[in-house]
This record gives structure tokens, sequence and C-alpha cells, in this order.
């Protein structure tokens, strides 16, 4: 699935939404916006789906106390310029209603995926996508949006001295630093900067591991 429309780098992407409280993360512009109660919630997304331009483009998860909001064009798959000018006109709504648009506010915006290592992807992704009652040909998807995507690496033959399945956890670039940096202290080990900033492989006390990503380093 391509994360980008042609011509549309991902510096452009964060640039353009930054200062609006929103952040580029895994294909998408996110962002958080912190509400009292689930009514608040539910108002607030139902007046920015009201907003000409949005069906296609805008999905919102409620929760009581904050809605994640996600720009993406759906139909194509991709970030397109149209989301980044939604992402200023919502903006502006949220903010009308005395609300704040903040995708680094905690509960950060983020995106989590599970990726497992496979010689033959091929020949295990029908076991995962009926276990997980998930779509989709090649990444898996949850039809609910509820769960995390699941990606197949390509393996060139097996690599017993590490687990098989790994979790990756897009942030915002601008605390992917410290959400290593909390990883660390949680008592985990870097087992790889290699390839930072786009990503970050660490490691808990048993070994098991898991990718702190973000957009930086990815347009080349």
């Amino acid at each position: 699935m391509a994360e980008i429309a042609a011509g549309l780098t991902r510096q452009h992407a964060s640039d353009a939404v930054h200062d609006l409280g929103w952040r580029f993360v895994l294909g998408a512009v996110r962002t958080v916006v912190r509400t009292r109660d689930l009514g608040e919630a539910a108002a607030l997304a139902a007046r920015l789906a009201a907003v000409d331009g949005t069906t296609g483009h805008l999905h919102a998860d409620l929760r009581a106390d904050h809605v994640q909001l996600t720009l993406r064009t759906w139909p194509e798959g991709m970030l397109t310029e149209t989301d980044l000018a939604l992402a200023a006109v919502l903006s502006a709504e949220i903010r009308a209603l005395g609300l704040t648009p903040d995708a680094g506010a905690a509960p950060t915006a983020q995106a989590l995926e599970i990726a497992i290592d496979a010689l033959d992807a091929d020949a295990i992704r029908p076991f995962w996508r009926a276990a997980l009652g998930y779509e989709g040909r090649y990444d898996l998807v949850d039809p609910r949006g509820q769960g995390p995507s699941v990606w197949f690496q390509q393996m060139d033959a097996p690599r017993p001295q590490r687990n098989r399945i790994h979790l990756d956890v897009s942030v915002a670039h601008d605390v992917a630093r410290d959400r290593v940096a909390a990883c660390l202290a949680g008592g985990g080990t870097l087992v790889s900067d290699a390839e930072a900033p786009a990503f970050w492989v660490l490691a808990d006390a048993e070994g098991n591991e898991a990718c702190i990503c973000s957009w930086e380093s990815r347009d080349d």
C-alpha cells in the first residue's frame, strides 16, 4: 500500500500539519483531542463529519476522554494534499468548540503494526487472516478498524536466535527519541540504531523486540 501520493514528501506532509497540532505518522496525519466525556467526544465527531469533503478522508476513534482523528485518502490508500488541507479546516472547527488538537498530548497519536518474519509469507498469511478475522491480500488489516495491522517481513533464512514476531510502533517524529529513552529506562536495551531515525530496534530484558518508528529519513 502506497503511503503518500506521488510528488508528496514526508517532510512536506509533516511540515504542513505540525503547527496545526497534527503529526504525520505511518502514512496518515493524526491528532488527539482531549474531551470531558463521551458526549463531548461524540459531538466533536459529529461536527467534524459534517464538514464538506471529509467523506473518504476522516476516521475518528472515540473514547470517553479523547478522540483520535486520522486523515488519509482511504479509497486510494494514500495521503494526499487534500488530507493536508483538511487538517487545517478541521483544526479550526476543533478550536471553535474550545478544544485543542494536540498530537503530542497523552495519549499521543501513534499507530501499531505487528511484523511477522516469514520465509514464505504466502504460506502463512491465510492462517493469520483467519485467526484474526482480518482482510487483505498482502498486509492484513482489521475490518473493524480496532486492531493493529499485520505485515510480513521476508527472511532469506531462519533466524532461530531471535523471536519471529515483533511490534512496530510508529510515533510522531518529535517524540520518537523520548519514546526510545523511555524504553531504555524501562529496562530495555538498544539492539540497533543503524536505521535511526527511521526506526530503532529495541528489546526487553528477555530479548523480545520492538521497533520505534518515525517518518524521518524515509523520503530518500
